[in-house]
């Protein structure tokens, strides 16, 4: 940044969000996966259109759009700190993800099992070794 740019406004948080045409899946596997706790429902009545989830600290939200398609190439990872990954792998399958292969020590400090949400979505889940 340039001394005569103006500071940026500092975030409030950041909130990702899935696309999905079956928010009550999503919200099924990340609950029965990571314990995830619905903390908001849009509308609070009826068929949701929104979801948020509260996962530890963090938060993810599900919006439903019948339109939307799955399993397609994405650009966005979720990466969920688990105290055991390896308890969790058999889990995946159970939920209707896909365990891409065993968990695996990394150099910089993580066990990582790269898995897939119902939908394909990527998602790492990660524990310090």
């Amino acid at each position: 940044m340039s001394a005569t740019s103006p500071a940026a406004p500092a975030p409030a948080a950041v909130q990702p969000v899935i696309v999905t045409p079956d928010l009550d899946r999503l919200q099924a596997f990340y609950s029965g996966l990571v314990g995830a706790e619905e903390f908001t429902r849009v509308p609070e009545e009826g068929p949701a259109f929104f979801v948020g989830l509260r996962i530890g600290g963090s938060e993810l939200g599900i919006v439903v759009d019948q339109n939307v398609e799955t399993g397609t190439p994405t650009r966005i990872l979720i990466s969920i700190v688990v105290q055991d990954v390896d308890a969790l792998l058999d889990r995946v399958g159970q939920l209707g993800g896909t365990a891409r292969g065993p968990a695996n020590d990394m150099p910089w400090g993580q066990r990582v099992a790269h898995i897939q949400d119902p939908d394909g979505n990527a998602v790492n889940l990660t524990q310090p070794l």
